[in-house]
């Protein structure tokens, strides 16, 4: 644990990283993750671990930019989903999502390093590639909504029950 970078949250909002002993900003935060450094926030007064809500924060920084990921009508979605009984499997759904991308980013990058440097027609081999993964993503969809049924099945059968 000693590896890991704290940095305490003031009650004046400042963040202080104990690390190299002064005040940072969200964007140094942010670095911090870009560059797969472990760390820690912790609230000053409460000893409370807040690293989440700083996360969020940046999140919260970077969407005010340009070109945000989350469109306005998925971040509706996800809020409707704080306090349904699908909450738990939406976030597990996300989560596995993310794992998958990332796994198939980096076999893409891989695959893509080989192929252009051997390859004659390297768009008719991406498209090759791109094809592939159609049905993985499909799958993850069907079996995403395949849950989804389960759960407003049994949610519609406990409110029959109450009923």
């Amino acid at each position: 644990m000693s590896d890991v970078r704290v940095i305490k949250k003031y009650p004046n909002r400042r963040l202080y990283d104990t690390a190299i002993s002064r005040y940072i900003t969200l964007e140094e935060i942010r670095q911090l993750v870009l560059d797969n450094r472990p760390f820690q926030v912790i609230d000053k007064r409460t000893h409370d671990d807040i690293t989440r809500s700083i996360l969020l924060q940046v999140i919260a920084e970077q969407e005010q930019g340009g070109d945000p990921i989350f469109q306005t009508d998925l971040l509706k979605h996800i809020i409707r989903f704080y306090g349904d009984p699908m909450q738990g499997s939406i976030s597990r759904y996300l989560e596995l999502s993310m794992q998958m991308f990332l796994e198939k980013q980096h076999h893409f990058s891989d695959q893509l390093r080989t192929m252009l440097g051997r390859a004659e027609q390297p768009f008719h081999q991406l498209r090759e590639m791109a094809e592939e993964h159609v049905p993985i993503w499909r799958t993850v969809r069907r079996e995403f909504l395949k849950n989804l049924g389960r759960e407003k099945a049994a949610r519609d059968a406990r409110n029959g029950q109450k009923q």
